[in-house]
């Protein structure tokens, strides 16, 4: 029997305004060094956490977004964004960071790791996680 679970975290709120999406990145980082099987998935406003550009320059925050796109160095292989959520805020994959992913023990790579999911994807993925962690 395997000691990988496979980790699920689900984030729905927006990236400012709140810890939670802070939170949920730390312990995504902390989950990925001790060799889990660690997946992002964004529905909702949490939608907003990967679109390019974020500006925290009027409010207390740091802004974070930079920081996704060094999970692949960690061994985060898979971002799934709910599709649905993505239209019902005006956005397309287009407005989403990228994620790049290299395996440097067999130079796999793949050049963005952020996938677009509609609902009955979304629904398999998650039922497919060992863990799921809200946020």
């Amino acid at each position: 029997m395997s000691d990988v679970k496979k980790f699920m975290y689900l984030n729905r709120r927006a990236p400012y305004g709140t810890i939670y999406a802070w939170e949920s990145l730390e312990v995504v980082l902390i989950g990925a060094a001790f060799d889990q099987e660690v997946s992002l998935m964004f529905v909702d406003d949490g939608v907003f956490q990967l679109v390019k550009g974020s500006d925290t320059s009027e409010s207390d925050m740091k802004n974070f977004t930079p920081t996704y796109r060094t999970l692949g160095d960690y061994g985060v292989r898979h971002m799934y964004v709910d599709k649905a959520s993505l239209e019902a805020r005006g956005l397309t994959q287009d407005d989403l960071i990228e994620v790049a992913w290299e395996d440097w023990e067999t130079e796999e790579e793949v050049d963005n790791i952020v996938e677009i999911l509609d609902s009955k994807e979304i629904a398999k993925k998650l039922e497919e996680s060992d863990v799921v962690f809200s946020f």
